[in-house]
């Protein structure tokens, strides 16, 4: 029988998904919107006018080009974890449940709610994730000066 955890799992993966696409779409609607706005300057009798709104748009574009990269990059990551293995250290793909809260290593996507629960997910090179990392169930660690107990890894 699966555990509460062990079906949450793939719900938090899902939600990191969801993140990632709704960023790729967010920069995907600027960067066409930047250059509806570059190709729409006309030029005026004011040149620099038009050649300055021309490399503003550009610039918000690449800006926005360079945000899609970001994400697709975090798709990335995202795949090369399976939310469905198991784990009893903390690692990617983990989800580790603390005295701070719970955490889902994979990809920095902040905090998600699922089944009315709140997760925190956090990429295996967040410093939190990085300081339990390899620990299991029952160990402790110090972090930011307080003390972190693992209570359980799934």
């Amino acid at each position: 029988m699966e555990s509460r955890n062990e079906m949450t799992k793939p719900q938090l993966h899902a939600a990191c998904q969801a993140f990632i696409q709704e960023r790729i779409d967010a920069a995907r609607t600027a960067m066409q919107a930047a250059q509806e706005s570059s190709s729409s300057e006309t030029k005026s009798s004011a040149g620099d006018k038009y050649e300055t709104g021309r490399e503003m748009a550009n610039a918000e574009r690449d800006r926005n080009a360079a945000h899609m990269q970001q994400a697709q990059q975090l798709q990335v990551e995202l795949a090369r974890i399976s939310p469905d293995a198991a784990c009893d250290a903390v690692r990617p793909g983990a989800l580790v449940t603390t005295n701070l809260g719970r955490f889902y290593i994979g990809i920095s996507a902040g905090k998600l709610a699922v089944e009315g629960e709140e997760y925190f997910a956090v990429s295996g090179a967040a410093p939190v994730a990085v300081a339990l990392k390899g620990l299991r169930a029952g160990q402790e660690v110090v972090f930011n000066g307080k003390p972190v107990r693992v209570l359980a890894v799934e």
